[in-house]
């Protein structure tokens, strides 16, 4: 299985091998000299749209570095979101630099597979906002660094339609509800999502992240004795679900919805957002998320924010020049030029500040929400339970069910150890 997968890699290469010599190597050489060594490196990359970006950058570092090095990299393609699984497969068949979504941090590092960056650490956490910045806490643990910050764009807030709102009206998600429903259209938030719903539970500041045991996650979703409990939390939403401004959807029904003109609000991702501009055209407007009412309070809902890292495989056999190539594709002009291709968020500071990227309406709504959004650090565990529960909850209860008893059962499984494997399961 393992060889039809590294197979399947092959066939999306985005460049062949690219074997440089450096410029000034050819011809007479002082006898006396050192032979140049021949460096060999691989690289993953997720999206096909920047392999020219990808293969330009690489051979911009070999001209950096002529005359220390003769390079052959290759560039194949591994989509983002499968590099957790791809590398821990086979390690030492993995690539020596890859791109990788941060919530596979922690399994990435557990395992071993992720080498500490010491080289030009500082000048990396410094350029990418220092270590209580987002992008460098995902790439962190115990002050150390384990990756370069590549994005800081991979998080959600409020889209909506200009022609029907102002600034004011989108402070307050009752005020968004109610404009929607008298205008006869609808606003959209995704129930059946725990990526969506984690921004009520966080707002009335209960709790949700891995356990220091690295396994399992900490959840106080039920909570009973907390300032605002678990079951505040459940009526709040269900208040929400229940008003006829309101419709709970996927990225798929959110995107349609948009384009057919009968949802003109809706909390989702940057990653739509050309899609949302598309349909609203002038009218295309962004902010953070609003603040919703919670047990008779006003309280700012919350979110998950997401990143974009570049790590170096520690089974790397040219470990040294990996950390020079990561570091070197997620600096700040490749930042910046991803942000041309890609219209997602830079982690360096400088990239982000730049006038490109601040006059894009995605990027300022995500920075505004920033000061009110986590790095998702959880397990598998959290995906199924969150599910069932928003579901039920999108669809008002219909069974009536005692809101404590939903709350218990979804923090039990979101808790739950992971199930050991038998021996017939190591067999399969």
């Amino acid at each position: 299985m393992q060889s039809n997968r590294l197979h399947r890699l092959k066939a999306f290469w985005l460049a062949a091998v690219l074997a440089v010599t450096s410029p000034g190597l050819t011809g007479c050489r002082d006898q006396t000299s050192a032979p140049v060594p021949v460096v060999k490196l691989s690289v993953w990359w997720s999206d096909e749209t920047e392999s020219s970006l990808i293969n330009s950058a690489i051979e911009s570092f070999q001209e950096k570095y002529a005359g220390e090095a003769n390079f052959e990299i290759t560039v194949s393609r591994e989509n983002v979101l499968t590099s957790k699984e791809t590398v821990l497969a086979n390690p030492e068949a993995a690539a020596d630099i890859f791109v990788f979504a941060d919530d596979q941090f922690d399994t990435l590092r557990q395992a071993g597979a992720l080498l500490e960056i010491t080289e030009n650490t500082e000048s990396v956490i410094a350029a990418n906002g220092g270590r209580d910045n987002g992008a460098c806490r995902a790439a962190m643990y115990n002050d150390k660094l384990y990756a370069c910050p590549l994005t800081s764009g991979n998080g959600y807030f409020l889209y909506y339609n200009a022609k029907y709102f102002s600034d004011e009206d989108v402070k307050n998600l009752d005020r968004i509800l109610d404009i929607s429903a008298e205008n006869g259209k609808k606003t959209a938030i995704d129930y059946s999502s725990g990526w969506y719903i984690y921004s009520f539970f966080r707002a009335a500041g209960l709790q949700l992240h891995v356990s220091e045991d690295g396994l399992t996650n900490y959840c106080n979703w039920n909570a009973d004795d907390t300032p605002y409990t678990g079951v505040d939390v459940a009526n709040a939403m269900l208040d929400i679900a229940a008003h006829k401004g309101f419709t709970s959807c996927d990225d798929v029904g959110f995107i349609n919805g948009v384009k057919n003109g009968t949802i003109i609000a809706g909390v989702n991702g940057a990653w739509n957002a050309q899609a949302v501009k598309e349909a609203w055209g002038d009218d295309f407007a962004t902010a953070k998320l609003p603040e919703f009412t919670l047990a008779g309070d006003q309280v700012q809902m919350c979110s998950f924010s997401g990143y974009k890292l570049v790590g170096v495989n520690s089974a790397s056999k040219n470990s040294d020049w990996a950390v020079k190539l990561a570091e070197y594709l997620s600096s700040e002009e490749m930042q910046l030029r991803r942000f041309e291709i890609t219209g997602e968020c830079p982690s360096n500071l400088k990239a982000a500040a730049s006038p490109a990227v601040q006059s894009s309406p995605a990027v300022a709504a995500l920075s505004e929400q920033s000061a009110f959004a986590d790095a998702q650090r959880i397990t598998d565990a959290y995906w199924h339970p969150s599910y069932v529960f928003g579901t039920i909850i999108a669809g008002e209860n219909p069974d009536n069910q005692d809101l404590q008893t939903l709350l218990d059962n979804m923090t039990d499984e979101i808790t739950a150890a992971p199930q050991q494997k038998g021996p017939a399961d190591e067999t399969d």
